[in-house]
């Protein structure tokens, strides 16, 4: 229940008097210097604080859940202070939150119980690149943007891109995706080793330390238990990452069509043709508004799709002519082209500001971004589905979606202190989950379950799997504190 989140902001001091009182085990009398201490000792004076301020930054992200601040945050400098820290925590019993940029989507980074924000911004080094072998060694603090510019002059890129600059470590936290996915894979397909500290501060590296093949059969796969972890179950502090060669040519599209189901009849169509298309983007007439609106563009008002294709200029040709013919009998217009970088920059940062173009929409109000994945062939019949679920109950719901994977988003605009349009929205989220799971899909296809849908990830894996998953976070964390509260 995403809006039911209430969490009480202290306005005490001296960390919150003793807020850290877990399992039983109490700080007062002297125990909250020695902590404090203990951390100062480890990352230094300037490496802990308890401001309130600085405490309710890292207690919320952008999502709608409430802020639910740490009781003290802290900047480690490199693996062995995480580890350090995670042992002062764990024999105080003190909850482990940790943060990199503060952009997720579903309330991951509320210290529900209190405990200790770990910040991982500090440690933001690229420690090892392998240009012949196509991958890099990160720290947490490393972004997408700045890892791509490292790269500039190699000839490579680390193509997955959620829009936000997130952490590299963070995305792979959450199992983040975006708008090349249908090419270049998820997080979980470009993910080759983590190094994680548990919550015990003992560390861990899944693949087994300096591992980098490209692929393995040995044991079991650690890698991508942790990749979607969301913090549950030990700090990634380092990520070894799948390299591209940058491509020859690159050249976006955009074209417009009569309905939804023609726009996604359009996208099956172009993938069971085996197009390798880079970026296939759909965005609904409600939406393509928004972002005329917002960016001052100037695209028919119509279900629209944005494409983007990578290759050789002989191969694009072919890509292009296909996608083209395939468009022409679904009824979509002439491709509008974006050929040279600057062109093409503007074009997606369009799309990328989806989600302030829906903000703006209805000035004041605060937006709920939800997603849901489903196979191909039920895409069609989904998005109209939705599109009528928004129109009979008086939604803002302006819909965006990578739906080259079955993945979209619906991004619902709402006046938080209006209940009944908060019930209306949260009914409605509730639907659009259940209509995906009855289609075989999922209720989340790259946002993770954090807060907001708990309950809905029992409905899709089932008891046993849920049993499986608990005994595995009992086995990592048995006091449970590696940000409790979230998924499971």
């Amino acid at each position: 229940m995403f809006f039911a989140i209430r969490c009480f902001i202290p306005r005490m001091s001296r960390l919150a008097q003793c807020r850290f009182i877990s399992k039983g085990h109490s700080l007062k009398n002297g125990g909250l210097e020695r902590v404090v201490s203990a951390f100062r000792s480890v990352c230094g004076e300037d490496g802990v604080s308890l401001s309130q301020a600085v405490r309710e930054q890292h207690g919320r992200d952008e999502s709608v859940h409430r802020c639910c601040p740490p009781d003290v945050v802290v900047w480690p400098r490199s693996v062995e202070e995480v580890s350090a820290l995670a042992k002062i925590c764990n024999h105080h019993c003190l909850p482990i939150i940790p943060f990199g940029t503060g952009t997720g989507l579903e309330g991951g980074v509320g210290a529900l119980k209190g405990g200790v924000c770990f910040s991982l911004r500090n440690m933001d080094s690229v420690l090892d690149l392998h240009e012949e072998d196509f991958d890099v060694t990160v720290e947490p603090g490393v972004t997408r943007k700045a890892l791509n510019s490292y790269l500039r002059d190699t000839g490579l890129w680390f193509p997955v891109d959620p829009g936000a600059d997130a952490s590299l470590c963070g995305m792979a936290a959450t199992s983040a995706s975006g708008t090349n996915a249908v090419r270049y894979g998820t997080m979980k397909e470009n993910v080759l080793n983590l190094e994680v500290v548990l919550a015990d501060g003992s560390i861990l590296h899944t693949a087994g330390q300096r591992r980098r093949p490209r692929k393995t059969s040995a044991g079991y796969n650690l890698t991508n238990l942790f990749v979607g972890s969301e913090g549950t179950l030990g700090v990634i502090t380092k990520a070894t990452l799948r390299l591209y060669g940058v491509p020859e040519a690159v050249v976006s599209a955009v074209c417009s069509f009569p309905s939804v189901q023609a726009a996604v009849d359009s996208t099956v169509q172009v993938l069971q043709a085996g197009v390798p298309i880079a970026r296939i983007e759909f965005l609904d007439d409600v939406m393509i508004a928004a972002c005329n609106r917002f960016s001052s563009l100037s695209y028919p008002v119509c279900p629209t799709l944005f494409l983007e294709f990578h290759g050789t200029e002989k191969s694009l040709e072919e890509q292009v002519t296909s996608t083209e013919e395939i468009v022409q009998e679904n009824g979509g217009s002439d491709f509008s082209w974006a050929r040279d970088p600057e062109t093409r920059g503007r074009l997606w940062k369009a799309r990328h500001d989806a989600w302030y173009a829906a903000l703006a929409l209805r000035p004041g109000c605060k937006a709920y971004s939800t997603d849901v994945c489903v196979p191909l062939s039920h895409l069609p019949q989904i998005i109209v589905d939705t599109k009528r679920d928004l129109i009979q109950n008086h939604l803002t719901g302006p819909i965006a979606g990578h739906v080259g994977d079955g993945n979209f988003h619906c991004i619902l605009v709402l006046d938080p202190e209006d209940q009944d349009e908060v019930e209306r929205v949260h009914l409605f989220t509730d639907r659009l989950a259940r209509r995906a799971l009855a289609l075989d899909g999922s209720c989340t296809g790259e946002h993770g379950v954090g807060l907001g849908k708990r309950v809905l990830l029992r409905e899709e894996v089932g008891p046993q799997a849920m049993k499986v998953m608990q005994g595995l976070k009992a086995s990592l964390d048995p006091k449970n504190l590696m940000n409790p509260g979230k998924v499971l």
